[in-house]
């Protein structure tokens, strides 16, 4: 989330050699898409000749105070305990059927030593983060706007967070310089190698150190080149996490558009996209090399408590459902859904934050939002709106989930 105040004042983690030169040849690919009838296509149908991987990818994961004070657990003036599993137990069934499970987590984990912190300047509950690795997530993006928020040594707390759980991938933030340049986040899947890179737009007015100009992901093309040119042969699949696009803006902009094409000329397979707070569309754009660009420009917000003026869509996110299949000759996409999600609260105090999937929402709870003025008929038309076809069933999910 942008503050005008601050803008002007290991699951099967690899780290990989550089040796490894294999290309791979993607012409021909058919477009990713989400069939409508029962059955599968032939070029959808599994294939014993194919290995497959699923990646379900979240949006933002940004815990305002409001939400990290209605998930305390301790007493006042004991030692600060939050319990951040409910948030996450209705979507969770939907997380860990992926092979892969991405989030954009847009506030750091600094500890408790920096202070716990909400909008403008966010520190969150490291709590937060051992919730998503309860849900099911293993590769977590820390590149956003709000990286700096608390310094360099929030940043490095973070890490040291993640470092304790090391079945789980962070993006977007560095340790030191040579970690950039020679580590690789690539994680191995059923025979499927998925690599992963990450880029912020900015950082809400806060620079980076002078002496570590390497400690966040920033979009930069040419150091964005030279990263995916190095990624780009060691893995199958090449994911790229952008924190990009205007707040509170359905459309795409200019410049999300003019990267994803510089992203395209780079062969990138997969981009998922963030930071607007609301939900953007998915473009399929073709690669020069006669592949595919599968472009999810913004999932909207996870869990939040964005305000805006009234709009329900600051609680409408997206939970984007990605088949990839390999076979001897091309790795690619072939199914690029959508399962819409509801960040639901209560208008009363300390009210709990939880996310559903739009498919297991009712109107009796949507009378109950603190935003009160939404209809599921809102939610689901919006969805329809923003996603079309790719809007996905739970009868389509479990047919296409591992």
């Amino acid at each position: 989330m942008n503050s005008p105040r601050i803008k002007n004042a290991l699951r099967g983690l690899t780290l990989v050699c550089l040796f490894y030169t294999a290309d791979l040849n993607l012409s021909g690919c058919s477009e990713p898409s989400v069939p409508e009838s029962p059955e599968l296509s032939p070029d959808q149908a599994p294939s014993a000749a194919a290995s497959y991987i699923t990646i379900i990818a979240a949006g933002d994961n940004l815990v305002h105070d409001i939400i990290y004070n209605a998930a305390r657990v301790n007493d006042p003036g004991e030692e600060e305990q939050f319990n951040f599993d409910p948030c996450y137990e209705h979507i969770k069934p939907i997380v860990e059927k992926a092979d892969l499970a991405f989030v954009n987590q847009e506030t750091v984990l600094g500890g408790r030593q920096f202070g716990h912190s909400g909008y403008p300047v966010f520190n969150t509950p490291q709590d937060a983060g051992l919730a998503l690795v309860n849900a099911g997530f293993d590769v977590v993006n820390h590149a956003s706007n709000h990286t700096m928020d608390r310094g360099e040594g929030a940043v490095f707390a973070t890490m040291d967070f993640w470092d304790t759980h090391r079945e789980t991938v962070y993006l977007g933030i560095f340790r030191t310089e040579e970690q950039r340049k020679t580590e690789r986040r690539i994680i191995e899947k059923n025979g499927v190698r998925a690599g992963f890179l990450s880029y912020t737009y900015g950082l809400n007015g806060f620079t980076l150190p002078g002496d570590k100009p390497w400690l966040v992901g920033m979009i930069d093309r040419e150091t964005m080149r030279w990263e995916i040119n190095e990624l780009r042969p060691l893995c199958d699949l090449l994911v790229v996490s952008m924190h990009w696009g205007n707040e509170f803006r359905h459309d795409v902009s200019e410049s999300q558009k003019e990267l994803a094409l510089f992203l395209a000329e780079l062969k990138v397979d997969l981009v998922i996209g963030h930071h607007p707070h609301v939900t953007q569309p998915v473009e399929v754009l073709s690669r020069p090399d006669g592949g595919k660009l599968t472009v999810y420009y913004s999932l909207g917000d996870l869990l939040s408590h964005t305000q805006s003026d009234w709009t329900p869509d600051t609680i409408t996110g997206a939970l984007a459902f990605i088949r990839v299949k390999k076979t001897a000759d091309a790795c690619a996409v072939d199914i690029a859904g959508v399962i819409p999600t509801v960040c639901h609260y209560g208008g009363e105090r300390r009210s709990p934050f939880t996310v559903y999937p739009l498919w297991d929402y009712t109107d009796e709870l949507a009378e109950k939002h603190y935003k009160n003025k939404m209809t599921l008929k809102y939610l689901e038309d919006t969805a329809r709106q923003i996603f079309g076809v790719r809007v996905m069933s739970r009868e389509q999910f479990d047919r296409y989930a591992r």
